[in-house]
Order: C-alpha cells, then sequence, then structure tokens
C-alpha cells in the first residue's frame, strides 16, 4: 500500500472512522494531514477506490467509516510494529520453497550433527533440509542472529574428512516445530536451510514456488 494512503487511512482511525461514521470535508483532513485540500481529496478518492473506506456527501461535509479492508490493512500494521517493540525474541520470515542440490540430505544424516541435534534441539532430523528463498533484502534481519545466542551444533571427524560447526535457531515453518541452520563458515545468504523431525514437503504439501512464513526463535 502506498505510504501516503495509509497515512490517510491512519489518521482516519484516529478520528474515529474505524467504528463510526465520521464527518469530515477534504479541507480539514488536509490540515490533518498537512497537505492541500486538492491533495487530501484525491487521497480520499483513491481509498474509495480501492475498497479501504466507503464515503457518503453531505452538503459540505463526507461522512466516512472504514471498511473491513481497510481495518485489514491496519491490522497488518499493528502487527508490524508489535515485532518492533514486543517480539524481540522472534525475527519473521516470508519466502517461497526452491529446491537445493542435495547436500542437506549428506549433512544431516551425519551421526555426528545428527546425535547432537537430538540432544540441542530435542528431534532427529529428516534427512535434507527445506530451502526457502527470501527477498534479498531480508538478509538484513539475518544479520540480527549474527550476536544472538545460538544453539551451537560442534564441528566433529570422520575417517575422511572434518565437518564445520553449526549455528541452530528454533523455529516454525507455517506453525511445525523445526530449526534454522547456518554454517559457521558460509556467508549469509537469501536462502534459508530449515530442518525438522518431519518431513516438511509432505506435512505441509509444499511444491517449488509456495511461499510459507517462518518464525525464528532466539534461544532464552
Amino acid at each position: 500500500m502506498k505510504p501516503y494512503l495509509l497515512q490517510t487511512l491512519k489518521e482516519l482511525a484516529l478520528l474515529g472512522a474505524l467504528k463510526n461514521k465520521i464527518e469530515i470535508s477534504s479541507i480539514e483532513l488536509g490540515k490533518q494531514i498537512e497537505t492541500s485540500q486538492q491533495t487530501a481529496s484525491r487521497y480520499l478518492l483513491e481509498l474509495d477506490k480501492k475498497g479501504f473506506i466507503i464515503r457518503e456527501f453531505g452538503i459540505k461535509k463526507q461522512l466516512i467509516t472504514i471498511t473491513s479492508f481497510g481495518e485489514e490493512i491496519l491490522q497488518k500494521e499493528h502487527l508490524h510494529y508489535r515485532q518492533i517493540f514486543e517480539f524481540t525474541d522472534r525475527i519473521v520470515f516470508k519466502g517461497k520453497v526452491v529446491s537445493g542440490i542435495g547436500e542437506g540430505r549428506y549433512y544431516t544424516e551425519q551421526n555426528g550433527y545428527v546425535e547432537q541435534f537430538k540432544e540441542k534441539l530435542g528431534f532427529v532430523p529428516f534427512p535434507g533440509t527445506l530451502n526457502v528463498e527470501i527477498e534479498y533484502v531480508e538478509r538484513n534481519k539475518l544479520r540480527l542472529l549474527k550476536d544472538s545466542k545460538a544453539i551451537n551444533i560442534n564441528d566433529f571427524k570422520t575417517k575422511n574428512r572434518t565437518f564445520g560447526p553449526v549455528r541452530c535457531f528454533k523455529a516454525k515453518i507455517n506453525g511445525v516445530e523445526g530449526a534454522i541452520v547456518l554454517p559457521l563458515r558460509t556467508h549469509y545468504s537469501n536462502i534459508l536451510e530449515l530442518i525438522s523431525q518431519y518431513y516438511l514437503r509432505k506435512k505441509l504439501n509444499l511444491k517449488d514456488g509456495d511461499c510459507i512464513e517462518i518464525i525464528i526463535y532466539f534461544d532464552d
């Protein structure tokens, strides 16, 4: 939603239009949002056309009510602010499912990892990872994890090679318990690797391109 429309919708809600009809002129609204009468009138027209408000015209003023669609937009904005100021124990991502190259299965079947996942995460992961592509700009959220307390999976050696340490954070993937795994030696990318005790593609009926929500929890 365009920022100026969201701001106008907020002002109308603050004036009482969320629960009641309010009487206001475009001149009065213009003063409220610090713009001209013509611009305020155009904003109201846009909000009306998009279905965010209902307007009834009087002789000099308009009766305005915010629709359920407009209320939904404000509720989403409210949730965003709650995430900023209240939900300091979690980060929310939205991304789309993509196919990997099969490496996740190889690593999640290594006993050195499996035993630590079982002990520290409380489950044995289904072989493989669910790969989720997030928007490139969302990588900034992952930087918040850099200095956060993680569940650390230690490195180990086998006869053939050394396996590096991994940082984990508990997560819910469309409501299903799991974790995000971040190999310590790799840079944060826009691909999240997720593990769970379940085969997530089957459990959540996912295919490539499907959008999902991931809530990553900081460990206490």
